[in-house]
């Protein structure tokens, strides 16, 4: 009897130890987790705080630290999720299965939301290659207006009226960004065909020249005006076209002075802003001489 009693503590012991030793191993585990998890976080901040050091504008840090957050969390989930798999090994349960329920489980929401991963693909994308800043103009397929918040799943734009508008990332195929760098204020002047062209140009020119010394608006002009000469013959005037290089976001108020004191010199020159109006062509009579009809018929008329 007690070489049973000996055998059964031995038994006893040994599956204590094993236990014992599982435990360890499994505290081992998750203390080495949490501390590679403590490291890559600390990392990934200072490389961040490093990178946003050496950014001028406040909207490129913010960028940054919005990628810093996301790869921290990805470091979090994937060291995790590492850490699950070896505490259950070591718990001698089968990760195989788990793994395999897992892929169909996840395959299944891949589909139901592909859309939504989609959003987040395309908004780390779009954080990562600094297409769109807060503050920007931009034009984003049918929407357009001032970027007021940029996130991995949507963009938020403000649109002239006031309207706020939602763009999912994952809709976004381009972006149009007015405001980048600078900006050009393009301007088509419509003046009659009587008009000389070259008068014409030297008074645009002697406006442009008296704008860009207004103290309002020198710093807002980044060049001289550019006139790129006439455009088109449209059906009432001569479509003479130029523009400014100006700042970003202010290419739409220096359009709006220019063209009024453009108007005012036009008056005081005489130089006629054509309206649309219509030649009426009477038509010729067989021997090439137009009907003549008295003015009063065709008033009548």
């Amino acid at each position: 009897m007690n070489d049973n009693l000996i055998e059964i503590a031995s038994r006893w012991w040994i599956s204590l130890g094993g236990a014992a030793t599982t435990l360890l191993r499994v505290t081992l585990i998750i203390v080495a987790a949490w501390v590679l998890v403590a490291v890559l976080q600390r990392a990934i901040r200072t490389l961040r705080e490093r990178i946003a050091s050496r950014m001028d504008d406040r909207e490129s840090a913010k960028r940054a630290e919005t990628l810093g957050r996301v790869f921290r969390y990805l470091a979090s989930v994937v060291v995790s999720l590492i850490a699950v798999m070896l505490v259950l090994a070591e718990l001698g349960v089968s990760v195989a299965p788990i793994l395999g329920a897992a892929g169909v489980v996840g395959l299944a929401i891949g589909f139901g939301a592909q859309s939504l991963v989609k959003d987040f693909f395309t908004g780390f994308f779009i954080l990562l290659e600094n297409q769109i800043r807060q503050g920007d103009v931009v034009k984003l397929g049918d929407h357009a207006g001032m970027v007021e918040v940029v996130t991995l799943r949507y963009v938020q734009l403000r649109d002239y009226d006031g309207n706020v508008h939602y763009v999912p990332n994952g809709h976004i195929s381009t972006v149009i960004n007015m405001t980048r760098g600078f900006s050009n204020a393009v301007m088509d002047i419509g003046v009659a065909y009587r008009e000389n062209v070259d008068e014409v140009m030297a008074v645009m020119r002697q406006v442009a020249s008296d704008l860009q010394k207004d103290p309002n608006f020198q710093l807002k002009i980044m060049a001289e005006l550019e006139i790129a000469g006439v455009d088109s013959w449209a059906d009432s005037a001569v479509i003479i076209r130029c523009r400014f290089r100006t700042l970003p976001l202010e290419q739409w108020g220096v359009k709006r002075e220019y063209l009024r004191r453009l108007k005012a010199a036009f008056d005081e020159h005489g130089i006629e802003i054509p309206y649309p109006h219509m030649t009426v062509y009477a038509g010729q009579d067989r021997q090439g001489k137009a009907p003549a009809f008295p003015l009063q018929q065709l008033a009548t008329d």
